[in-house]
């Protein structure tokens, strides 16, 4: 009986969550042209920014893939803090996720469209049994990345690695720019 009802009130709150991202989605469509170009202009150079930061120093770390650094990055970044740590949040732990399942399951069964499947089933589903549902796309992104994208020469172990570094560092970059641009900005003065 309680968890009917805890059931139910979850269902209402993520009810009401979307019905509230829906009110806001329609009032920045109200914002005049010139606050939506200013904020745009504001949005682009922060993204941009985090990218290049992202993206540029990774030969030097070591990262094969820079560009998963700057994709990330540019993902992460919004325009506000609060949401560009929750957003950075759920890259990490989407690519944790989806990268230990990944190595997993290509240990256990090999590497064919059966493990894919399999991997990106179970790195969703761990991603709202560990509560944090809204990791779920990134991880099963990353067990799609693990177990479908040809790595030559690299072992599933070495590219989980890689990607939850690139990540991990596009993360980084992305909230110390957000975090800098907030403090430089005259206008977000609490």
């Amino acid at each position: 009986m309680e968890a009917g009802r805890a059931d139910k009130g979850a269902g209402r709150e993520s009810r009401r969550i979307r019905r509230l991202r829906g009110y806001l989605a329609a009032l920045r469509k109200r914002l005049p042209v010139g606050q939506r170009l200013r904020d745009g202009v504001e949005h682009a150079l922060m993204s941009t920014a985090a990218a290049l930061a992202a993206y540029l120093p990774t030969q030097a770390l070591g990262l094969r893939e820079g560009f998963w650094a700057a994709i990330t990055a540019i993902a992460v970044v919004q325009t506000e803090f609060g949401a560009t740590r929750t957003t950075a949040r759920d890259q990490f732990v989407g690519a944790a996720i989806g990268g230990v399942i990944g190595v997993a399951v290509v240990l256990t069964t090999g590497q064919h469209i059966a493990s894919y499947a399999i991997a990106a089933g179970l790195s969703v589903l761990a991603a709202w049994l560990l509560n944090v549902a809204t990791a779920a796309r990134l991880a099963g992104i990353t067990a799609t990345i693990i177990l479908l994208v040809p790595h030559p020469g690299t072992s599933a172990q070495q590219m989980m690695l890689s990607r939850v570094f690139e990540v991990g560092w596009g993360v980084s970059v992305a909230i110390a720019i957000v975090w800098l641009a907030e403090r430089l900005d005259p206008h977000s003065a609490a």
